[in-house]
């Protein structure tokens, strides 16, 4: 469709622009004619994909191949339990993996349920009911309160209309509408004033408009185009197993050939070497890992649920914890989403009032002092305007349980009917005391004359006391115009230009704050007068004072952000409202630092890729934005090598959420197409929520890590066993069926309980790692070879120095053997204990973790029982021990543990010893002076 700034044209203009007369609409005829070349006025959702085709390409991740080779052996080698157990976690992840893309592809569905079912058009001279998808460009439609605008509008006729845009354009408060042209070229959506948008809501007044976009052409087709083509991200995680996957193989069949072929040079039997050769490689390759990992992943689920956070897929919680920057919507998210009087003016007193959202609690305070309010007549006329000029209601309702939607019953909050500023208005009167219901008996409202765009006041008159009262409150500048006297000190005295100027002042302190200041006015009616018009009502008033008002910051968020930075995660604040709002929340936070930057969607728009790339690592604040900045924002500190993390409520958000690495919906104020789109729901809307979810998903993440240097490492002691064994000539000191035993005693429980392990005390008071660091990074890979050689040299040498009582002894081997068979297992089970520390096993208290000293003694219950059970001894080739070679397994199995356990406290030591001289300064150290 053809560009053109619609805003900018004149009534006269746009209906010659869209061939239609506004006060006659289009004929049927027309509007036929248009629709066969436009199409309906519909939100397409694209091609879609198969369910069969989603299920399908679950299976073709390179770690389910493998699975799928490891399951032909173990059936091969007659294991058709581990046959069965290998298919069904295969099955589980493909089922998991199913379910989540296909959720994602309905978050399009959620998106068309915001268009309008019907429209009042007028079509011929006469208004109809029509379905608002056969709309066209050039219909005249009418609005009300209520309504949800169904195509992108022009207004040509508004009355005190307000709209609630704030999912689409981040807006805190409806935005009042008019039909006036606006001159200024290119402007953000929330400044196009006489434009309406498909999706939003008439919260009050009427309007008639014209059509000038429709279906996929409208802000909100943008949107959905923008989530049409906007891919998911594959987490770091699914990046590194299938990374790990490829390297497991490669390692496992290069070790196990190099095992098979020396045994044989060494006169093994072949096929008693092809056979432990096999039960090698089922044993290398931790088939159990995903199902590991899923099991880990989802008890992280049901923690992160009790703090309220509601994951929607698996793999992103771990993404969490690698998380360097988080994008934050403000309203709702870092604000609480209730307008709320913090300042007031009057007389020359600069008032502080307390307390939080539409709770009528807090107080009023002067120099740090509480006000007499009943005796402050000034004050006491301010509260009485607040109360009365408004239309706004403030209810005590029983709170709900965000999830369950069940009542609290004992707890109760309080809920606006009614425009925000308003609200925030009544709750001030209410906290001096001065609500609408103490009032209803003393004052009657006769009449109202409506806030209106242009006038930029709103007025009533009151009926008290035999008498007749006009209170007024709007825009300062502009009630100041209309005021003649003023309350000062207590009296009435003329506004001369003086106090004109300290008014004025007065406002812009409270403005450049960020606060929204309305002025508050009232006058006598005489007995005689005639009041018919806003112009009568709103002359030779008396100036009372001010009220500053703000979207306040929510309590907990300062101390979560300031969490972020010491885990070095940059907070970033992305809002569609104005930027010296946004710029004053953002300091009182702690979001901007000194040499932080804000930058504007007007800005934004007019830096190419390339420049936004420069400026984003020091840009902390955008305000203004649409929903295409906020996906270039998102896309740009991607290509910096930053995980994102992207929050929002509103549709605006949707198509960033679902570009970021983790998108995070709020559960209270989000849209049903942010949730569709998100893999995060925060069901409290709190920021502070995705600093408790971010250190969940770092245990997490470093949870698998441990029971990966755990199996590997054990399972490289298991290939090195063999390996140096035949290398050295000697005869097998494991058999297949000791092999496939150990694997399954070891692999299993002990893993599981890793996963669940407790984070360790400075989880949060280290930097993201990088979204590219492989699984091995942080010498994790040096760890696993290093235990992995020890495990293997300790059992080969409990098994040789068994063996040496009589070398040809068969009987011999068979106890040399069950010795290794013993050594192997319990080396593992002892060294579990270490992975649970990065540093060492006597950095943390081995009985912390319940369930893993249950499953260690567990997994030494299972091998003793194959070791003295007369019946299974036979089938494994083991044989009872006595009290000295129990002593050579437990030393033997402990060397590799506490050998190097002594070692990394040594070294410990040493470092601390040298930074404290002053010879050492570790990087990234911050001294403070």
């Amino acid at each position: 469709m053809e560009h053109k700034n619609w805003h900018q044209m004149s009534i006269e203009d746009l209906g010659a622009s869209l061939d239609v007369d506004p006060q006659i609409g289009l004929t049927e005829a027309e509007a036929e004619e248009r629709q066969k070349k436009s199409g309906a006025n519909e939100l397409s959702e694209g091609k879609g994909i198969s369910p069969i085709t989603l299920f399908l390409n679950q299976f073709k991740d390179f770690m389910v191949l493998v699975l799928v080779g490891a399951t032909l052996v173990s059936g091969l080698l007659g294991e058709y339990l581990d046959a069965i157990t290998i298919i069904a976690i295969i099955l589980l992840n493909g089922i998991l993996g199913f379910v989540q893309e296909f959720r994602a592809e309905r978050s399009l569905s959620a998106l068309k349920k915001l268009s309008a079912p019907t429209s009042k058009v007028l079509r011929g001279g006469k208004v109809l009911q029509i379905p608002a998808k056969n709309l066209v460009q050039g219909d005249i439609i009418m609005l009300e309160s209520g309504d949800r605008v169904p195509a992108d509008i022009r207004f040509v006729a508004a009355s005190n209309c307000d709209v609630e845009e704030s999912a689409l354009t981040g807006e805190s408060v409806p935005v009042s509408k008019h039909s006036r042209i606006i001159q200024q070229e290119e402007i953000p959506l929330g400044d196009q004033k006489n434009i309406g948008f498909m999706g939003t809501m008439v919260t009050r007044g009427t309007a008639k408009g014209i059509v000038i976009r429709i279906g996929m052409d409208t802000e909100m087709g943008k949107i959905a185009d923008l989530i049409q083509n906007t891919e998911a991200q594959e987490t770091p995680l699914q990046r590194r197993l299938e990374q790990l996957g490829k390297i497991l193989i490669i390692v496992a069949l290069v070790l196990t050939v190099l095992v098979v072929v020396a045994g044989i040079l060494h006169g093994q039997p072949a096929v008693g070497m092809f056979l432990a050769g096999v039960s090698l490689a089922v044993a290398a390759i931790p088939e159990g890992l995903p199902a590991i990992v899923t099991i880990a992943l989802a008890l992280g689920v049901q923690r992160m649920i009790k703090r309220k956070a509601i994951v929607r897929k698996l793999p992103s919680v771990e993404t969490l914890g690698s998380a360097s920057v988080i994008c934050s919507d403000k309203t709702g998210t870092l604000t609480q989403n209730k307008m709320t009087v913090t300042d007031v003016w009057q007389g020359g007193r600069h008032l502080k009032v307390s307390g939080e959202g539409y709770n009528p609690s807090g107080q009023i305070t002067y120099q740090d002092q509480l006000v007499d309010l009943k005796s402050d007549q000034s004050l006491r006329r301010l509260f009485q305007i607040s109360a009365l000029c408004n239309n706004a209601q403030i209810e005590e309702v029983q709170a709900e349980d965000v999830r369950s939607g069940k009542k609290l019953l004992e707890e109760t909050e309080w809920r606006l009917k009614g425009d925000p500023t308003e609200g925030a208005l009544v709750t001030l009167a209410s906290k001096a005391g001065v609500s609408p219901q103490s009032l209803s008996g003393l004052y009657e409202r006769v009449q109202e004359f409506p806030f209106d765009s242009e006038r930029k006041l709103m007025s009533v008159m009151m009926r008290h006391q035999g008498g007749r009262l006009i209170f007024t409150k709007g825009a300062p500048d502009v009630l100041i115009q209309e005021c003649t006297y003023i309350m000062w000190e207590g009296k009435v005295v003329p506004f001369t230009g003086t106090l004109r100027q300290r008014v004025t002042a007065a406002g812009e302190r409270m403005a450049s704050s960020a606060l929204r200041v309305l002025g508050m006015a009232y006058r006598d009616v005489k007995a005689e007068e005639h009041v018919d018009s806003e112009h009568k009502a709103e002359s030779q008033l008396i100036f009372v004072g001010l009220a500053g008002m703000i979207d306040p910051p929510r309590k907990e968020v300062r101390d979560a952000i300031a969490t972020c930075r010491r885990a070095g995660i940059k907070t970033v604040m992305i809002t569609g409202d104005h930027s010296m709002t946004a710029e004053a929340i953002a300091h009182q936070l702690g979001i901007l630092p000194r040499d932080g930057k804000v930058l504007t969607g007007q800005h934004l728009a007019a830096l190419s890729d390339d420049e936004l790339d420069n400026e984003v690592e020091q840009t902390y604040v955008y305000a203004r934005v649409s929903p295409e900045h906020k996906l270039r924002i998102v896309k740009s500190l991607q290509r910096k090598g930053h995980v994102v993390a992207m929050t929002g409520d509103g549709v605006n958000d949707a198509p960033a959420i679902k570009a970021a690495d983790i998108g995070i919906a709020m559960g209270i104020t989000g849209t049903d197409v942010t949730k569709e789109a998100s893999a995060l729901i925060l069901s409290d809307d709190n920021f502070s929520t995705i600093v408790s979810a971010i250190e969940e998903g770092r245990n997490i993440y470093e949870n698998i890590r441990k029971f990966i240097r755990y199996l590997l490492a054990s399972n490289v002691g298991e290939i090195l066993t063999m390996f140096f064994a035949m290398m050295a000539g000697l005869p097998l000191p494991l058999l297949p069926i000791q092999i496939l035993w150990v694997n399954l005693v070891t692999d299993g429980l002990p893993a599981m309980a890793l996963g669940v392990d407790q984070p360790e005390k400075d989880l949060m008071e280290h930097k993201p790692r990088s979204a590219k660091e492989n699984i091995f990074a942080r010498r994790l890979g040096w760890k696993i070879i290093s235990r992995g050689v020890l495990i293997g040299l300790c059992t080969l040498g409990a098994f040789w120095l068994t063996l040496q009582a009589a070398p040809d002894s068969e009987g011999q081997l068979v106890k040399a053997q069950s010795v290794a068979f013993a050594t192997l297992v319990m080396a593992q089970l002892i060294h579990v204990f270490d992975c649970r520390s990065s540093r060492s096993i006597f950095h943390r208290n081995p009985l912390q973790n319940k369930y893993l000293v249950l499953a260690v003694l567990s997994s030494v219950i299972l091998m003793l029982i194959v070791m003295y059970t007369p019946q299974l001894q036979p089938i494994f080739k083991t044989v009872p021990l006595d009290l000295r070679e129990w002593a050579l397994v437990i030393v033997a199995a402990g060397i590799p543990t506490f050998l190097l356990g002594i070692g990394s406290v040594w070294g410990g030591r040493r470092n601390r010893r040298r930074l404290t001289t002053g010879g050492y300064t570790p990087k990234n150290t911050k001294f403070s002076a």
